[in-house]
């Protein structure tokens, strides 16, 4: 019992950890004047259990740490992933240029304060490396630093020896790193009176504006369509509308590629916002109608929703379905992560997507027979993907990246590369029949546990010798990586709000991906009450990781010089 509590071993390991996330955790849940830390307790605890002599295998900390973090990015990127690309085109060049603002800053602020008051510029890469809480750069920095002294005929034992100084600044400046980032968010939105509720609604509604389905009833009043064929229609003036039901006097139809379009026709369309005035100027005029309306009216047709759970289907398109030619059924709208998406004929299809038919009962039953609609099917995790994609993630952070006039390679590392693929693999996976989906609790799942066995690595770790690197000297660390966390994302808050008006969750999402941290994400995902932030954390994580392990390395490099 004696060695479980206060031994090394791999019992103990667990016990310890184990404690730490259930200690850490359990203070999350309360609140300061509705403020609370969440899951950052751990980080806290672990220092904590740490300075007070418990003590971890330095293999399994290692591995837990390296692990939780490639989960906690894993399942981000392929949350984010099918709407990515989207993101990016929308706004992502501004964010990434925003981003790399504050990286730049972060960097001057580190270089200033170095000639101010003389502290080694290589002590100041791993202060600079807690305080923007980015484990890769220090790692990277440490590791150009062995490699540059033995490569100049220096003692390797020493050179490693020494480069332990850049982990010592490293602990005793994350812990700023991540409250001086939740500090520049709270007082950033207290400055700016921002409702985070508002912003909220703003976000929403200008998702509406997007793919989103909206339905419009319009009647046939352009003579330009009198006596063709909806197929006809839709070839001559584009294909993103979906007529769900066509109305001719009293009598509501099923519309096929050979219905003929009559003057006084009225249609149920489901579109995106973005056509809506096209389709106005097309048909001639929306006219005042309810859902209601089709409802009573119809007595022949029903409208259901069912649930693809038959990975066969991903990777298809709905016009190469064939759902109203083969089953008499028509896909008016797609559900998917809760968002619904106009039924294109090109939208691909993928393992959960929700389908709204419209058709006989037998019909949709047939169509439901072909799609799966299995609930059951849905709770079964799809592993494969998940840890392939960790495979192809850890291989590709792991590739040197040489750039002219820097000896050492860059590399993205175990948290840029595992990002980036599952970014893409959440994206190009249903496109390429690869079945990607993932509940929602199971995904938050992974991201919890991912992220609560990274903070308590890094806290164990740091805790041994964080209360003797402040004493000697070290507590000038807590001042420099306050400087370093605060000035740059300061700048950052006000140009980001005035000049780019980005909206609080997009600037939340900046800010905690620019500064590669995953605590303040998860800090301001549970405070705010919205999973938008990981969006824009993921659109700017990339190019902040390889530039943060880039400007790691290379003021190591300066230093030496």
């Amino acid at each position: 019992m004696h060695d479980l509590i206060f031994g090394t071993g791999v019992a103990h390991s667990i016990l310890l950890l184990a404690l730490v996330i259930g200690v850490g955790l359990y203070l999350g849940r309360f609140k300061v004047k509705g403020i609370s830390l969440g899951s950052t307790w751990i980080l806290f605890i672990g220092i904590l259990m740490g300075h007070l002599g418990f003590r971890a295998d330095a293999g399994i900390l290692g591995f837990v740490k390296e692990f939780g973090l490639i989960l906690f990015v894993f399942s981000i990127g392929l949350q984010v992933g099918p709407g990515f690309f989207h993101s990016f085109r929308s706004g992502g060049v501004k964010m990434n240029l925003l981003a790399a603002m504050n990286i730049l800053l972060a960097v001057a602020v580190t270089f200033v304060i170095s000639v101010v008051s003389g502290e080694d510029l290589k002590t100041m890469v791993g202060v600079m490396s807690g305080a923007v809480t980015n484990t890769p750069g220090l790692g990277a920095a440490q590791q150009t630093f062995t490699d540059a002294v033995v490569s100049g005929g220096g003692d390797p034992v020493l050179a490693a020896a020494q480069s332990g100084s850049l982990a010592s600044a490293y602990a005793v400046a994350y812990p700023i790193g991540v409250l001086g980032v939740i500090l520049v968010i709270i007082l950033g939105k207290a400055l700016f009176r921002i409702d985070h509720r508002k912003e909220l609604d703003a976000l929403r509604e200008s998702d509406s504006k997007t793919d989103n389905a909206r339905r419009m009833h319009v009647e046939v009043d352009n003579p330009a369509l009198f006596g063709k064929s909806l197929s006809a229609v839709l070839h001559e003036f584009g294909g993103d509308f979906v007529v769900s039901r066509i109305m001719k006097g009293d009598e509501i139809l099923l519309p096929t590629a050979e219905t003929i379009l009559d003057q006084g026709d009225k249609l149920l369309i489901v579109t995106s916002q973005g056509v809506v005035e096209r389709i106005r100027i097309l048909f001639g005029k929306e006219v005042p109608m309810h859902k209601e309306d089709w409802v009573v009216k119809d007595h022949n047709m029903v409208s259901r929703r069912i649930v693809v759970t038959n990975s066969s289907l991903t990777g298809k398109t709905l016009r190469q379905l064939h759902f109203r030619d083969a089953y008499g059924v028509s896909v008016t709208r797609v559900i998917r992560s809760g968002v619904e998406l106009v039924a294109r004929p090109d939208l691909y299809i993928q393992v959960g997507d929700g389908l709204m038919c419209v058709g006989t009962s037998a019909n949709i039953d047939h169509l439901a027979a072909k799609v799966g609609n299995s609930a059951n099917a849905l709770d079964k995790p799809n592993l494969v993907p998940i840890f392939i994609g960790i495979v192809v993630g850890i291989l590709f952070g792991s590739i040197p990246l040489r750039f002219p006039g820097i000896p050492q390679p860059i590399k993205l590392g175990l948290a840029g590369g595992p990002l980036i693929i599952a970014i893409l693999l959440g994206h190009f996976g249903p496109k390429h029949k690869i079945t990607t989906y993932v509940t929602t609790s199971a995904n938050l799942m992974i991201r919890e546990i991912g992220i609560s066995l990274f903070l308590a690595a890094v806290g164990i770790g740091a805790g041994a010798n964080f209360w003797k690197s402040i004493v000697g000297g070290g507590y000038w660390w807590i001042l420099y990586g306050a400087l370093i966390t605060i000035v740059p994302l300061c700048i950052t808050f006000v140009v980001a709000r005035l000049a780019c008006k980005l909206n609080f969750y997009q600037i939340c999402g900046l800010i905690s991906g620019s500064c590669t941290n995953p605590p303040v994400l998860a800090f301001s995902q549970g405070m705010y009450g919205s999973d938008y932030a990981s969006v824009n954390y993921a659109t700017v994580y990339p190019l902040s990781m390889f530039l943060r392990v880039l400007v790691a390395q290379v003021l190591i490099l300066i230093a030496l010089a």
